[in-house]
């Protein structure tokens, strides 16, 4: 199976491609493709992985539908025959990695949810004792489960750097109280949810981040949703605070590109096989877990 690193649908208007997706003006709405791209350390790879995009669009359509009840969101339709004849000649690129929604008045904001100390935050911890502000109990450790989950908002970087934390405050000051008190509770209502389905089909959902738009007025989740790209799942049964936990996301990648000392500037290398394939296979487990179903990447 080859990687779909980059789309092209004709005389769609392309508005812009991220890390992984790429983005299409189709009517007054939106399709999103999720492409097969990986990045790591802000640098999109050379080597893409088989079938990263399909999955990441299949979890989220499936957070989409069990969340349905706790927040509205931006999709119309992920089933390619439903897209504008337009579209139908590019099925191959579309098929199982697209979503055609609503536009949305996107928040300026990324939506952080932490359940445990992990990433950024603990680099915060560990300075001073607080993330994004808010003061946690002493003697944490790298991994170590908190009182309670936190809402830790953070800026959207708009020129590929990394986001940056900011305070509840802040977040106040860019959005109003009214709208950023709504979105924490939206963001931590979301998080307890998952959590408590990750936690069922033996995983831990440590962190994770939401983006959230308005359409006529209301507020609704966006983009994707819960996947290893946007959340760190670990493997419930091998936590144990103190280091960095078995997860389901790029581990494999970050740990190779440390190996082979990568100066983490442009242009980013490629992965050898044996990288790609422990990957993939990490990001399918996931979708196993909390789907409980397979997916046949081949379709």
């Amino acid at each position: 199976m080859t990687a779909l690193l980059t789309t092209n649908l004709g005389s769609t208007p392309l508005l812009g491609r991220g890390k992984v997706r790429d983005l299409y003006a189709v009517g007054d709405a939106l399709l999103l493709v999720a492409t097969d791209r990986i990045s790591a350390f802000d640098h999109v790879l050379a080597t893409g992985i088989p079938g990263k995009g399909k999955i990441l669009t299949q979890m989220s359509l499936f957070w989409f539908n069990l969340l349905s009840d706790v927040v509205a969101n931006h999709l119309i339709t992920a089933q390619v025959a439903e897209f504008p004849a337009s579209l139908q000649p590019y099925r191959d690129q579309l098929e199982g990695r697209s979503m055609l929604v609503k536009r949305a008045k996107m928040f300026p904001v990324e939506c952080v949810a932490r359940g445990y100390l992990a990433g950024s935050g603990w680099k915060e911890y560990k300075a001073g004792g607080t993330v994004c502000g808010i003061p946690l109990p002493a003697g944490l450790q790298d991994g170590s489960r908190l009182p309670e989950p936190v809402f830790t908002p953070a800026t959207k970087s708009q020129d590929g750097a990394h986001d940056e934390n900011i305070s509840f405050a802040a977040t106040e000051k860019l959005l109003g109280a009214d709208v950023a008190a709504e979105l924490r509770r939206l963001t931590l209502a979301i998080y307890r949810r998952a959590a408590g389905h990750a936690e069922a089909h033996g995983l831990i959902l440590a962190d994770t981040k939401f983006e959230f738009g308005t359409i006529e007025g209301g507020i609704v989740l966006a983009d994707e949703v819960l996947t290893p790209d946007s959340s760190r799942f670990w493997e419930a049964a091998a936590w144990q605070p103190g280091g960095a936990q078995p997860s389901f996301d790029k581990q494999f990648v970050r740990d190779y590109l440390e190996s082979i000392h990568w100066n983490k500037q442009a242009p980013a290398p490629g992965l050898p096989e044996d990288v790609v394939e422990r990957t993939l296979a990490k990001y399918l487990e996931a979708f196993r877990r909390i789907t409980g179903r397979d997916l046949d990447l081949a379709r």
